[in-house]
């Protein structure tokens, strides 16, 4: 092949290269709103709380939104990020949750003088297809330890499933965020219920 038809191909090969379409990546946000605050039975309880950052398994730490072909396999979007890592995400809604509870809470900072740590996971955040549908599945735990005993004053795990009809990331991640809002209420609303049953035996006793 002559030299010049060869500068001729590498020319063209160049040209079709700058008209290649760059993608450039989504990114999304988990939307966890602000508790609704309900009707007090019993004031809160005195006492403070701070919140280690919550922990998650490797692959919800990459990144990428993940979602799973089948029960057996994990995938990734490559294009569509979050914008933040769940884990603060999650973190942060928990100390609002636990602010309608407790006197104080707020963020660990390591020298924090609470009465109470908790301490959590983010377990599941995934969208899971199957032949037929789409759904999204979340999965919360948490425990709470008295600072100076160390003892577990209660645990619990939340675990959510929802069917979604639009197969679309922003449909994914809005039902994501609804459902972990909803878990996170439960493991609060369960935790809340722990706390006043052993207090009332502390009373009885």
């Amino acid at each position: 092949m002559k030299k010049s038809t060869i500068a001729a191909l590498l020319i063209g090969f160049v040209a079709l290269g700058g008209c290649a379409k760059v993608r450039y990546p989504d990114y999304y946000v988990l939307n966890l709103p602000n508790p609704v605050p309900a009707p007090r039975v019993a004031g809160p309880i005195s006492a403070s709380v701070a919140v280690r950052e919550f922990r998650a398994p490797e692959y919800l730490r990459r990144g990428p939104i993940v979602y799973r072909p089948d029960s057996e396999q994990i995938a990734f979007y490559h294009y569509h990020l979050w914008a933040e890592d769940p884990r603060q995400s999650v973190t942060t809604a928990m100390v609002r949750e636990l602010k309608q509870v407790f006197a104080s809470a707020e963020l660990y900072d390591g020298r924090t003088g609470a009465e109470f740590v908790l301490t959590g996971s983010l377990d599941r955040l995934e969208e899971v297809d199957s032949e037929r549908s789409v759904s999204v599945e979340v999965g919360i735990s948490a425990k709470l330890q008295n600072v100076k005993t160390g003892d577990v004053m209660w645990s619990d795990t939340s675990f959510k499933t929802s069917e979604i009809n639009q197969h679309s990331l922003r449909a994914v991640v809005a039902e994501m965020s609804r459902d972990l809002s909803e878990a996170e209420t439960q493991l609060v609303s369960s935790m809340r219920s722990q706390l006043s049953q052993s207090s009332s035996r502390v009373n009885n006793d």
